[in-house]
């Protein structure tokens, strides 16, 4: 049987197959539609001992964790970069009010490394995260991750001032 052949016969049942793990027709299209892509790409390991649906539904069934798990970190992403903006317009409103960036530069001044250093050089020097991660010996996504960890713990401890708590 030649892949055409695959397609025709067997493109309703991957369908259906996907569908029944996405309540989106769009996405089973697309799962449906990279199933047989990836098929042809390995038929040439398909060994025809089994039922070749079986072996179409365990490459949908793959797929579709593929891009649920996709879908997933896109989210995640997304709601970060979201509580990072909040968290930069606030921070940047702190700093524009005298008495809180004051507050902001003595909490500072007291801060552990590299946390005190990697968000002075990001927040005042203006630097990359890469060039702070080449500074440090470290990977940008170190100089983020600490960056963040900065800013939470500044935003913390405004929102400990602002409670009166201090």
């Amino acid at each position: 049987m030649d892949v055409e052949d695959i397609y025709r016969t067997y493109f309703h049942d991957v369908f259906l197959y996907t569908r029944t793990l996405t309540q989106s027709e769009h996405i089973a299209e697309e799962i449906t539609q990279e199933t047989f892509f990836k098929a042809l790409k390995s038929i040439g390991q398909f060994d025809g001992k089994k039922d070749i649906r079986a072996w179409l539904f365990t490459i949908a069934k793959h797929t579709y964790f593929t891009h649920y798990k996709q879908q997933q970190r896109h989210v995640h992403d997304e709601m970060d970069q979201m509580e990072d903006s909040v968290l930069d317009v606030h921070m940047v409103e702190q700093l524009m009010n005298e008495e809180e960036a004051f507050l902001i530069h003595r909490y500072l001044h007291d801060m552990e490394e590299p946390y005190k250093e990697v968000f002075s050089l990001r927040t005042f020097g203006e630097l990359s995260f890469a060039k702070i991660g080449q500074l440090f010996g470290k990977s940008d996504g170190w100089a983020r991750v600490t960056f963040y960890r900065a800013k939470k713990k500044i935003a913390a401890y405004m929102e400990e001032r602002t409670d009166g708590k201090s």
